[in-house]
């Protein structure tokens, strides 16, 4: 993320010869960001995607062009999100309305790609279930241990209604600790351990938030459940771990919680409270 906060800035509107976001030229987007996106020398755009496109109504005639940048930084390539608002040959990486100040830069979110709903990342409830719920989520994080105890137990009550999604986003530079305990969390996901998973929620750390040993033993404690230094700094739980930090950037997700609803980012975050069977 912090590549991205160098890389990337807020723009004025400028122009593009096209008219609509269909006939947006790939060159023409690739000009556009490399002249009014990205302000650092350093760095340039080799290659550019469309990966989504919204028209909201509210936005009278524009289009919100989801796009993936390859950005040429310091000898490394690297793919960082922008979204860009196309409309009669203008674009403009920023969008507010004067009256009523809602800035659409902030406001929307691509789409949940369906590759996203799988058997990993199954926290809890049915597959075929009728709502699917996408969460990002960091176990020290405040307003994450408000809303995640609710939203596991409304899913374990209702598991043909709810299907629960989780993807581990660990805030590591405001949260000492977290990614020692987001791997450990990873295993409890991994073995289905959901009562593990709720008390690591409810975790308070009084040890060195730098010493991976010293958390694994006050979470063993405290959960029942062990794991070995050698399995949090594997392979395997870095590649997970990193794999989650990839599709946050893809979509767009700037902070936790962040929940989507039946492919749909939630700015509330609890709509699903809406479509819990009456008794």
């Amino acid at each position: 993320m912090s590549l991205m906060l160098r890389l990337l800035s807020v723009l004025m509107i400028v122009m593009l010869s096209s008219s609509c976001a269909a006939d947006v030229e790939k060159k023409q987007l690739l000009r556009y960001m490399n002249d009014s996106v990205i302000k650092n020398p350093e760095a340039k755009a080799v290659d550019v995607e469309i990966y989504e496109t919204q028209q909201p109504k509210e936005l009278q005639g524009w289009s919100a062009l989801f796009t993936k940048m390859k950005i040429e930084f310091k000898n490394e390539k690297v793919d960082v999100p922008e979204l860009i608002f196309i409309k009669d040959g203008l674009a403009t990486s920023s969008l507010v309305n004067l009256n009523t100040r809602k800035d659409y830069s902030a406001e929307l979110k691509p789409s949940v790609q369906p590759n996203m709903y799988d058997a990993k990342h199954l926290l809890a409830g049915n597959s075929n279930a009728v709502h699917k719920i996408i969460l990002f989520s960091d176990p020290l994080c405040p307003f994450c241990r408000e809303i995640f105890p609710r939203m596991i137990k409304t899913v374990e009550e209702h598991p043909e209604t709810f299907a629960l999604y989780y993807y581990h986003l660990p805030l590591t530079r405001i949260h000492p600790g977290v990614e020692t305990l987001t791997k450990i969390m990873y295993f409890a996901q991994k073995d289905k351990k959901l009562d593990v998973i709720k008390k690591i929620y409810a975790i308070q750390l009084h040890v060195n938030p730098n010493d991976p040993k010293a958390i694994i033993d006050a979470v063993a404690k405290e959960t029942g459940f062990n794991v070995g230094l050698d399995q949090i700094d594997s392979k395997e739980v870095n590649d997970a771990l990193k794999k989650d930090k990839e599709e946050a950037v893809y979509m767009m997700v700037g902070g936790t919680p962040t929940v989507y609803l039946d492919g749909k980012w939630d700015k509330i975050r609890e709509t699903y409270m809406n479509y819990i069977p009456k008794k």
